[in-house]
C-alpha cells in the first residue's frame, strides 16, 4: 500500500461576503470560477485551463467558489447530496496546483447582484482579475443572466482573458458532472464514481460512540455520522481509511442496521489489523468497491458469518486496487 504523498504547496484561502472579499495575495490572479462540488475531472479541466492561462500571463491561479452551495440558498427545503464538505473541497483544490481559493458567501446580496455588476465591481474592481475560466454551462448573476458568452464579451471590454472549457466525457461517453457522480453513488457504483472524479470518493468525519455491538461480533467498528442528505446507497463497501497520513484497508457498512434497530444511517468501519482508540478523531474514508446490499439476518451467528465473508471479499478487492491517493492536507 502506498503511504507516501506528494507535498502540497502553500495554499491561500480567503473567505468573505461577495461584495467585500479581500483577495490578498491572490489579487490579480486568473480565476477558475465554479461550485466545484467533488472537484471531479470536469472541474479539473477548468482548473487546468486556468493554470495554463496563468502561466502564459505570469500570474497566480486560484479558484473562486461559493458557500453555501447556491442550490441550498435557493431551495433550502430540498435535500442536497454534497459530494464534498466545504473543508474537503478546499483540501482537494489544494492538490490541483492552484495558489489558493476565494470562498464567497452566497447570500441574498450576492444572489441579487446583476451579472454586469458582479463582473465590474467584484471581479474587476475588487479582485482585479487577469483572467476568468469557466465551464461551458456556468451562469452567474441575478436570475442567472450571466452566460459564458456575456462573460467573454465583458472580458474583451474590460481587459481580462476569458476561457470557456467545453463539456467533458469519460472513456465510455458519459458526461462528467457532479450530478453524474451523485447518481453513481446513489446506485453504489463507487468504481464508476471514481472514474468520473479521477480518484475514489471519500468522506471525512469524527468517530463517535455507537452501541458497541461490533465488539461482541468480533468486528469492532469506528462509527461516523454522515451528512443527513448523503445519498450514498446503503450497503457494504471495501474502503480505505486515512489515519495519521497512512491509508489502511477496511470494510464498511453504511445504513440502518436492520438486524438490530433499523435506526438512523451510520457509517461503521472495521479496520483490518488495527488496534487503537479512535474515538473523537477525524479521518477520511475512501470508497473503493461495492460488496452487497444491507440485509436483515435471522440470527447473530448468521450475521457474523456474513461479516467474515465480507471482510475476506473486501481484502481481495483492496489487494487488487490501486493504492495512490491525492495528498489531502488540513485547510
Amino acid at each position: 500500500m502506498n503511504s507516501s504523498f506528494p507535498t502540497v504547496k502553500p495554499f491561500h484561502v480567503a473567505r468573505g461576503p461577495g461584495q467585500a472579499i479581500d483577495a490578498g495575495p491572490l489579487r490579480g490572479a486568473v480565476l477558475a470560477i465554479g461550485n466545484f462540488d467533488g472537484v471531479h475531472r470536469g472541474h479539473r479541466a477548468v482548473i487546468g485551463a486556468a493554470l495554463a492561462r496563468a502561466r502564459a500571463l505570469g500570474r497566480k491561479a486560484a479558484a473562486l467558489t461559493f458557500e453555501p452551495h447556491p442550490r441550498r440558498f435557493f431551495r433550502p427545503q430540498e435535500p442536497l447530496f454534497r459530494l464534498t464538505s466545504p473543508r474537503d473541497k478546499l483540501r482537494l483544490l489544494a492538490t490541483t496546483g492552484l495558489d489558493g481559493a476565494l470562498v464567497m458567501t452566497f447570500d441574498a446580496a450576492l444572489a441579487s447582484t446583476p451579472a454586469d455588476d458582479f463582473i465590474a465591481r467584484i471581479l474587476v474592481g475588487r479582485l482585479e482579475i487577469a483572467g476568468a475560466v469557466i465551464g461551458f454551462d456556468f451562469h452567474f448573476g441575478k436570475a442567472r443572466k450571466g452566460s459564458p458568452a456575456f462573460l467573454a464579451e465583458q472580458g474583451t471590454k474590460l481587459g481580462f482573458a476569458v476561457d470557456v472549457v467545453p463539456p467533458l466525457e469519460d472513456d465510455e461517453g458519459r458526461p462528467v458532472s457532479s450530478g453524474a457522480v451523485r447518481a453513481a453513488l446513489a446506485d453504489g457504483k463507487v468504481v464508476e464514481a471514481a472514474e468520473l472524479l479521477g480518484a475514489p470518493w471519500f468522506v471525512s468525519g469524527e468517530v463517535v460512540h455507537g452501541e458497541k455491538r461490533g465488539r461482541g461480533l468480533d468486528f469492532p467498528t469506528a462509527n461516523m455520522k454522515l451528512d443527513p442528505d448523503c445519498g450514498l446507497k446503503h450497503g457494504i463497501y471495501a474502503v480505505r481509511a486515512r489515519i495519521d497520513g497512512e491509508w489502511r484497508d477496511a470494510v464498511a457498512s453504511f445504513g440502518r442496521r436492520p438486524t438490530f434497530d433499523d435506526g438512523a444511517p451510520l457509517l461503521e468501519t472495521f479496520l483490518f489489523d488495527f488496534a487503537g482508540d479512535l474515538y473523537g478523531r477525524t479521518f477520511d474514508i475512501a470508497f473503493i468497491g461495492w460488496l452487497r446490499q444491507e440485509q436483515k439476518f435471522d440470527s447473530v451467528d448468521a450475521l457474523k458469518r456474513q461479516m467474515a465473508a465480507d471482510a475476506a471479499q473486501a481484502r481481495d478487492i483492496l489487494r487488487r486496487a490501486p493504492g495512490v491517493f491525492p495528498a489531502l492536507g488540513c485547510i
